[in-house]
């Protein structure tokens, strides 16, 4: 085995494909295959579920802590023989939709400032599925909204935010709202806590005639909104930091439902890794 096979074994993981870990290590699929075989007879044990879905097996889990941890310490080898302090590496991380729009921008340009050589790749998606791909080790770390119970990831406060009704200047209350023949709604698929939290507000206030759209861009759902065709939830800070002069009114509703945490998750057997720590720090 080499450090190579290493990559390859990781790309299967990340990508779930040993088809998309070729395209990804510039190599064939016959020799990912034949890595990923060499692998399992060196260790003897199968690393992979080979169904529908190529997934990691509790053996290849194992070698994945061990793999992240190889190659945690070549990039300090590197750092250290060639004299340089600086950080080399690659991060992914995953973000909710909104804290992708408000603090991405912001995190880039300082993080690149301080580390040039780390490259960060952010994807961005509903909580539960950046809870599942952290836990498959294809993002490094995410962002997601509410604490979780797993005893495998370390959760890190990052912001309260108030979440408030969002609808089109047309309406000067909450009651002109509900008093529509049928309150129509724009929202994330399912998985979004603001949606879930807007169904709750909805079912709270004794309405099950509305409507639901689903449009999975930020962007989409303000011009929705915005055209007075549905109302919404969004963090207030979202809407006061990039749409204070679009035609937008927001209400409060009850700190139960106007209230969500964002927290930055990643796997506790991280916990060393040098690139991450830099990440979360600055963060």
């Amino acid at each position: 085995m080499n450090t190579n096979d290493f990559k390859i074994f990781e790309a299967v993981a990340a990508h779930g494909s040993f088809t998309k870990a070729a395209e990804a290590t510039f190599t064939v699929q016959s020799n990912v295959t034949a890595r990923i075989k060499s692998l399992e007879e060196e260790f003897g044990v199968s690393l992979f579920t080979r169904t529908k879905k190529v997934q990691l097996t509790a053996a290849g889990e194992t070698l994945m802590h061990y793999c992240k941890q190889i190659s945690q310490l070549i990039e300090a080898a590197k750092r250290e023989l060639s004299q340089r302090n600086q950080l080399i590496g690659h991060l992914k991380i995953g973000c909710i939709e909104t804290t992708m729009a408000l603090k991405v921008p912001e995190l880039i340009q300082r993080f690149n400032t301080t580390y040039p050589d780390i490259e960060l790749e952010f994807k961005s998606a509903m909580s539960p599925d950046l809870i599942h791909e952290v836990m498959n080790y294809k993002l490094d770390a995410a962002f997601i909204t509410a604490p979780i119970t797993s005893t495998d990831l370390e959760q890190r406060l990052i912001k309260e935010e108030q979440l408030v009704i969002v609808s089109s200047g047309k309406y000067e209350t909450l009651n002109d709202i509900v008093q529509d023949a049928q309150v129509k709604i724009i929202v994330f698929e399912q998985g979004c806590v603001y949606r879930a939290r807007l169904e709750s507000w909805l079912s709270y206030k004794g309405i099950i005639n509305y409507k639901s759209t689903i449009v999975n861009s930020l962007e989409g759902i303000v011009n929705f909104v915005e055209a007075g065709l549905a109302i919404t939830i969004l963090p207030l800070e979202l809407i006061e930091q990039y749409y204070p002069n679009r035609k937008l009114r927001t209400f409060s509703i009850g700190k139960e439902l106007g209230s969500t945490t964002t927290m930055i998750i990643y796997r506790k057997n991280r916990n060393q890794d040098p690139l991450l720590q830099a990440f979360i720090e600055m963060y």
